[in-house]
């Protein structure tokens, strides 16, 4: 049986690839299984700097497959269970893992992107989209709510009555609709050269600043003013002379000189 999920690496970036191109990259069992492994494996690997995330074949992924997931009812009942120690089920950490990792996630958008998928896309960092991209949290389709964490992600992204429409209604919409609603961050004929353009310029920073930036965004965003500020003192004083916020300093100081490469990441796990 062939892998559904690929990953490979090459100057600081995990590629990781939606390997189901004959479905539109639909998730099945297996397929959501194996992206919850890959983000594991790329949590435990400091070298990693960024993550592109991206989809085989004509699609980045057309979202649960639900011939295959009612194959087993059993299964659908143990990715929907959720332990006392866990934030989340595994229908939810499928997507939220991406917004958990220490680096940015960049999620490359082509074909379709529904349901699961549009999910997926909403936890990762960046969202570059082919302009003829097409969208949809089609959960409503089948009488239920987005509940891959999608509710969550919607509310940081975008207006209230945005998401409204989109989750209430299950309508599809454009690559350029979703850059107009907050959903896609650029638009680009050639989505993963661009994603590796934006990508390079990460890589090229401190990885332990890069993932200072995601953590303090994520414990501070629509916090009150208060617990914000905390965040951004505490999050500063865990980088504050170590290693890569010394190297930072000296190559912005000494212009003249060839700049230091960084050490893997020490911090943020």
């Amino acid at each position: 049986m062939s892998q559904r999920v690929l990953v490979s690496r090459a100057d600081h970036i995990a590629y990781v690839t939606l390997n189901r191109p004959e479905k539109h990259n639909g998730i099945d069992a297996k397929m959501l299984e194996e992206l919850i492994a890959a983000a594991k494996l790329i949590r435990r690997d400091r070298s990693i700097r960024c993550v592109i995330l991206k989809g085989e074949g004509a699609s980045f992924c057309a979202g649960l497959d639900f011939a295959a997931m009612t194959r087993k009812p059993s299964t659908i009942a143990r990715f929907f269970l959720k332990w006392p120690w866990q934030k989340d089920n595994r229908f939810q950490r499928v997507a939220h893992i991406w917004r958990d990792l220490p680096m940015p996630v960049i999620a490359v958008l082509h074909g379709s992107c529904f349901g699961g998928g549009a999910q997926i896309a909403l936890a990762c960092d960046f969202r570059i989209a082919h302009p003829e991209t097409e969208m949809a949290l089609m959960e409503m389709k089948w009488g239920l709510v987005p509940d891959m964490s999608g509710m969550v992600t919607l509310s940081r992204l975008t207006r209230v009555d945005i998401a409204s429409d989109l989750a209430m209604t299950g309508r599809r919409f454009s690559a350029q609709q979703a850059a107009e609603y907050g959903l896609v961050t650029q638009l680009s004929d050639t989505p993963l050269e661009a994603a590796k353009a934006m990508a390079a310029i990460i890589v090229a920073q401190s990885p332990d600043a890069v993932a200072g930036v995601k953590y303090l965004l994520k414990k501070s965003w629509k916090k009150d003013t208060r617990m914000a500020l905390l965040f951004e003192r505490w999050t500063q004083l865990r980088l504050l002379g170590r290693k890569n916020q010394k190297r930072a300093m000296a190559n912005g100081l000494q212009k003249d000189k060839p700049k230091k490469s960084f050490a893997d990441r020490s911090s943020f796990r």
